[in-house]
C-alpha cells in the first residue's frame, strides 16, 4: 500500500474544500461520537473539527508526512485528539470506539479482497458494541469507466501537479502516477513522482 510522500505537502490545495464539512455533516447524522478512530485521517481537518466539539479522537495513516502536517495544524494541547502513523492492516485496539471513519477512498488503498477483509475486521474488533464504521470507496463504474484513461492538470504559482490514471493490473485496479513541479528555492522547479 503506498503512503503518500511529496503530495502530502500540496493535498489540502487539491481538495474540495466543502468535501470536509459535508462528510461531517454525514458522520453526525450516523453515528455516536463520543470516542472515535479516524483511519486514514490525511491532513487531519476532519480529526481536529471533531476534537474541538469535544470528542475523543485517535487518528491514523500510513503517511508519516500526512501525520507531521495534521499534527501542525493542531493549535492548542487537546488531550481529546492524538495523531499517529499506523496501518490500518494493523488495528490492535478492542472494543474502544463508539465510530470508526475511514474516508476519501481510503479502503481503496487495499491491494486486495484479503487486505480489505482484514481492515473490516480489525474494526470490527476496534468498535464498542453497536459502534458504527463510516467509509466510502469508489463505485465499480469510476473504476473503469471514470479513472480509465483519466488526466488532470493543476497551476498555480507556487506549484503544478499532472495527474494520470490508468487501468492496474487487476480487475477493477487503478494505478493513479502524480507528477508535482515544486519551487527549488532557487529560482527553478523540482519534479516529484509518486504512484
Amino acid at each position: 500500500m503506498a503512503a503518500y510522500k511529496e503530495f502530502s505537502y500540496y493535498y489540502d490545495s487539491l481538495m474540495d474544500p466543502d468535501f470536509y464539512s459535508d462528510y461531517l455533516e454525514f458522520i453526525h447524522e450516523h453515528a455516536d461520537l463520543k470516542t472515535v478512530l479516524e483511519l486514514g485521517c490525511g491532513t487531519g481537518l476532519t480529526a481536529i473539527e471533531l476534537a474541538k466539539e469535544g470528542h475523543q479522537v485517535l487518528a491514523t495513516d500510513l503517511s508519516e508526512d500526512m501525520v507531521k502536517l495534521a499534527k501542525e495544524r493542531v493549535e492548542s494541547d487537546d488531550e481529546g485528539l492524538t495523531f499517529v502513523t499506523g496501518d490500518m492492516l494493523a488495528l490492535t485496539e478492542t472494543n474502544r470506539y463508539d465510530a470508526v471513519t475511514c474516508y476519501s477512498d481510503s479502503l481503496c488503498y487495499m491491494k486486495d479482497q484479503d487486505s480489505v477483509i482484514k481492515v473490516f475486521k480489525g474494526v470490527y474488533e476496534s468498535l464498542k458494541n453497536q459502534g458504527t464504521f463510516i467509509f466510502d470507496v469508489h463505485s465499480t463504474y469510476q473504476m473503469a469507466v471514470g479513472f480509465s484513461e483519466y488526466s488532470y492538470h493543476y497551476q498555480t504559482d507556487e506549484f503544478a501537479f499532472l495527474w494520470e490514471s490508468y487501468p492496474g493490473d487487476f480487475y477493477h485496479s487503478v494505478e493513479h502516477f502524480l507528477t508535482f513541479f515544486v519551487p527549488d528555492g532557487q529560482g527553478k522547479f523540482e519534479r516529484f513522482d509518486e504512484l
